[in-house]
């Protein structure tokens, strides 16, 4: 059977594609196994080059935003043919500038007190010349009877507008061009004469990769008509949480010290260097480095507000360890689209911030031809009503699951036990006494919980586990807590400590007690009184094997992500008041097994 269906492809690829005529239906795609075959050349395609008008002003010169478009169409479109759009909006097509990041070892904000300068060095322009617009995908689907689109986020390359990291006018030039696609936008070429898209069905998949897949997210949020489904990988649901965590300032992984206004000075490489000043410095203003707080400037860029007006199916990638677009960015996104009834599936690996490409390509190619023919071709391969969740283990093994967290995941509470300067343990049952913690930013988290002992850092553990223990969603400390200073970072840690004495660090989470009543509010800390600060762990799946201890470790200022205070400071923790909630999966039971 596979080598029948083998030879008709095969016939297919060698057929001459004919102009449609009164007596011949145009070409068109072939699917088998609900999947699109590459019946059509990848290099004999249609290239167009256009501006789509948006409608927003951005750069504030009193005229309309243009994007720039790229289009790579099957030349079978040339024939009658109408093909649906995979679609890849970016900000990084023409490459970007050699920006300083913000400094990070600055005293930390104290409400009424004078605020802390950070300071940045010279901006240097190192625009190189602008690469050709590619992909490793456009082959792929445009030989499978796709076009592909790729569109210039405002502010960026040829387009004109302004660079805001998130901001509205993004989101509304990169929805621009779903709409021209479907005839609602104006496009005119380099002469300004008028294009169409009378080649296009109308149906959109929006896909990328980091700031590639955040754009998806922000277009979805719009529920803008024609936009069929999005492949978000490694993308951005909140840019609140990307730069900031529970009011604390805190890194994309790699990247101490950038803000919104760094990447946007990243990106902005339209020709004219000026236009976009005033808006930029506008960034650098309302972001506020200073105190961290959630505010109207952020909530702009949060599309988790809108995820009612999705209509869009999502198929969410990310990787487990991916510390640049932390795991908290597509679990709340999934989980809000599940709330609201939208069609969804993730996929979870055991890499960083990657493309699935790498990490399981074959595989990977297979669910998402079968996506893109489904929601653009309307395939009926049942690829909507499959399990709704594929994962990676440790171990690089790959299972599918019913839904994410995995069925079965109950919130389980265990509690510090004293000893922490050393390794105190971690029980069901509650501890007694406090401990203190006394910070130094010059010392990496992951070198003091493998630490024997230290004082800059509280460790707590189980015993070796009897059995495996797997933790499915996200885990949340409660600590008690009291400050010698009205300032300080809060910082907790899940290891997995093996048999061998080495301590990998799973997960992490990060908290400024002045915003533990609110994001958006700063509340000052009086030294000495005692607090409760929640600290949210960035959601994670993972398996503790049997011989391992699972453990807990709280510091204050994290190195590698938090601002960096001269040492000194501390805080006390009330271990009869502090608590850890895990979600495990077979909830109490499995945990009660575990620790024998």
């Amino acid at each position: 059977m596979r080598r029948a269906r083998s030879a008709v492809i095969a016939a297919l690829v060698c057929l001459p594609l004919v102009p449609a005529t009164a007596h011949a239906d145009p070409p068109a795609p072939v699917f088998v196994d609900g999947q699109a075959q590459p019946v059509f050349s990848p290099t004999d395609v249609v290239r167009e080059s256009l501006w789509v008008t948006a409608p927003v002003d951005s750069d504030r010169d009193g005229h309309d935003d243009k994007v720039y478009v790229e289009v790579v169409r099957p030349r079978a479109t040339e024939a009658g043919m109408k093909v649906p759009v995979v679609y890849q909006a970016s900000p990084y097509y023409s490459g970007g500038n050699d920006v300083p990041n913000h400094n990070v070892d600055v005293e930390l904000y104290v409400p009424g007190k004078p605020r802390p300068h950070a300071g940045r060095g010279e901006i240097v322009s190192a625009v190189g010349p602008s690469p050709a617009i590619t992909w490793r995908y456009e082959q792929y689907f445009t030989a499978r009877g796709f076009a592909v689109v790729y569109a210039e986020s405002l502010g960026t390359g040829k387009s004109t507008g302004c660079p805001t990291t998130g901001g509205r006018n993004e989101t509304i030039g990169a929805r621009s061009v779903v709409d021209w696609l479907n005839g609602r936008a104006e496009g005119a070429d380099a002469s300004g004469a008028a294009v169409s898209a009378e080649w296009s069905t109308g149906k959109v998949g929006m896909m990328g990769v980091s700031y590639n897949g955040t754009l998806p997210n922000a277009v979805a949020s719009t529920g803008v008509e024609g936009l069929e489904t999005i492949v978000p990988i490694a993308a951005i649901s909140n840019w609140y949480d990307y730069y900031r965590s529970d009011g604390a300032v805190v890194a994309a992984g790699g990247f101490q010290g950038e803000d919104a206004d760094v990447l946007a000075e990243y990106v902005y490489t339209r020709e004219d260097r000026d236009v976009c000043r005033p808006v930029i410095e506008e960034l650098l203003a309302e972001q506020d480095r200073v105190t961290g707080d959630y505010s109207h400037f952020w909530d702009e860029r949060n599309y988790l507000n809108d995820v009612h007006k999705v209509e869009a199916s999502v198929l969410a990638v990310h990787g487990l360890n991916d510390w640049n677009v932390k795991t908290r960015q597509v679990v709340q996104w999934y989980e809000l689209l599940k709330r609201h009834g939208v069609e969804h599936r993730i996929w979870l690996h055991q890499f960083g911030h990657s493309d699935p490409y790498n990490v399981n390509r074959d595989a990977w190619l297979v669910l998402l031809n079968r996506w893109m023919s489904h929601y653009l071709y309307d395939v009926d391969n049942g690829v909507e009503r499959e399990n709704k969740s594929t994962i990676q283990r440790e171990d690089r093994t790959w299972a599918e699951e019913a839904e994410w967290p995995a069925p079965g995941t109950r919130p389980v509470t265990v509690h510090p036990i004293a000893g922490g300067d050393t390794t105190g343990g971690l029980a069901v049952r509650k501890g007694k006494g406090r401990e203190t913690v006394v910070d130094d930013a010059t010392k990496r988290a992951e070198d003091l919980a493998a630490a024997a002992t230290s004082p800059h850092r509280l460790s707590y553990a189980t015993g070796a586990l009897a059995t495996d223990l797997r933790i499915s969603g996200t885990v949340r400390a409660d600590l008690r807590l009291s400050f010698s200073r009205p300032a300080a970072n809060v910082t907790a840690l899940l290891v997995d400590r093996a048999p061998d004495g080495s301590v990998k660090v799973v997960t992490r989470g990060w908290a400024d007690p002045q915003n533990r009543h609110s994001e958006w509010r700063t509340s000052p800390v009086k030294p000495g009184h005692a607090y409760n600060i929640r600290v949210n762990f960035m959601p994670d799946d993972y398996v503790f094997r049997a011989g391992h201890s699972l453990g807990v470790v709280v510091l204050s200022s994290d190195h590698d992500y938090t601002l960096r205070p001269r040492p000194g400071a501390e805080f006390t923790v009330d271990l009869g008041r502090s608590a850890v909630t895990l979600p495990v999966v077979g909830g109490r039971s499995a945990l009660h097994d575990a620790l024998g």
